[in-house]
């Protein structure tokens, strides 16, 4: 499989797969395609793996789309101004991505349940208790909000990251929460009461533009029945 990814604040990515290759997504996602793709619906694993991905924040069914009769072309667009970035999954070489990150990927990649150690961190932490852990084996798609920052960690290095804007890391990083220092800082910094620690080795992929943040912003210049 071959691909590009073209566009700035409204990336697509495009797939070019040989004969037999097939693609994986979730519902929605498929922008355009060669006529020579066939689609079929899956549990893509069994209803065990489906409810483990319905946990993570997808679908119980996942559409796979298979080149038949020779290449084919696939295209997946994202959702929301951001980024597309592509991962490259082996054994030994897996990712934590947020709920809501997975795009698309070759069909020898899995997604399941990642649930934080630390109940704390899941309740507090912004990213939730239940995150997705990206295994198996081949290219992956993510699709983060606004533009990525990322930062390589060494050995109990640390990086301090408000909710909601970490979007990725390597599998070997650890996260956990800690409270902003100061009753007055808390209450009236307006930064909330916690941050998530994400601490090394690893990798680490950070996005500018929370979903979460753009609903809070707008919010307030939304109509409501009482106006």
């Amino acid at each position: 499989m071959k691909y590009e990814i073209q566009g700035n604040t409204l990336p697509v990515v495009i797939c070019y797969l040989e004969n037999g290759e097939s693609m994986i997504t979730e519902g929605g996602a498929m922008a355009w395609m060669s006529p020579n793709m066939k689609m079929d619906t899956t549990t893509n694993g069994g209803l065990g793996k489906a409810f483990g991905r319905m946990f993570s924040g997808e679908s119980l069914f996942q559409n796979r789309y298979t080149a038949t009769g020779g290449q084919g072309m696939i295209a997946f667009a994202s959702s929301f101004p951001g980024s597309i970035k592509a991962f490259q999954v082996s054994p030994g070489k897996e990712y934590i991505f947020q709920k809501k990150t997975f795009l698309a990927g070759e069909a020898g990649v899995n997604i399941s349940v990642h649930l934080n150690k630390k109940v704390s961190t899941g309740l507090f932490g912004g990213e939730g208790f239940i995150m997705q852990r990206i295994s198996g084996n081949g290219t992956v798609f993510a699709e983060f909000d606004g533009h990525v920052v990322e930062y390589e960690l060494k050995a109990g290095q640390k990086i301090v990251v408000d909710s909601g804007y970490l979007a990725a890391m390597d599998s070997t990083c650890t996260m956990e929460i800690q409270t902003v220092p100061g009753a007055k800082n808390a209450l009236f910094g307006g930064e909330g009461l916690f941050n998530t620690v994400v601490s090394g080795p690893g990798h680490v992929w950070l996005q500018t533009m929370p979903i979460s943040g753009v609903a809070a912003a707008v919010r307030p210049y939304i109509p409501t029945g009482n106006d």
